[in-house]
């Protein structure tokens, strides 16, 4: 698989929350829309934890609910100039992987992608 690459073009710091990973079939409750990301969901566990999760990945709008897929809510710390490697887009946002191996989240607006 040809995998794409961008550089970073404006830093981007992870919340200082836990992440959650989200399991095909859990049942989760959904909450309100962000604000800013209107595709993403506040999604509570049943132990508590929550985090957001694009509203795509379950079977309902709001309430309880069941994931479609695996989802991860990790968001990797990038600083400017850096390069990533491109795995997969979803809502506006891209899972990468920095020259280290880490891998998570970062905004796809934060990123120009690159022509190899």
């Amino acid at each position: 698989m040809d995998l794409r690459r961008a550089r970073v073009i404006e830093q981007h710091r992870a919340p200082e929350r836990a992440a959650i990973q989200v399991q095909a079939g859990d049942r989760v409750t959904l909450g309100d829309r962000d604000t800013e990301w209107p595709e993403f969901v506040w999604t509570a566990l049943a132990s508590g934890l929550g985090g957001w999760v694009p509203s795509a990945l379950f079977d309902a709008e709001r309430g309880q609910a069941s994931a479609l897929q695996d989802y991860d809510t990790r968001e990797l710390d990038v600083d400017h100039d850096e390069v990533l490697t491109l795995h997969r887009e979803i809502a506006g946002w891209w899972w990468v992987e920095n020259a280290r191996g880490d891998s998570g989240w970062v905004p796809a607006r934060k990123l120009e992608l690159l022509d190899d």
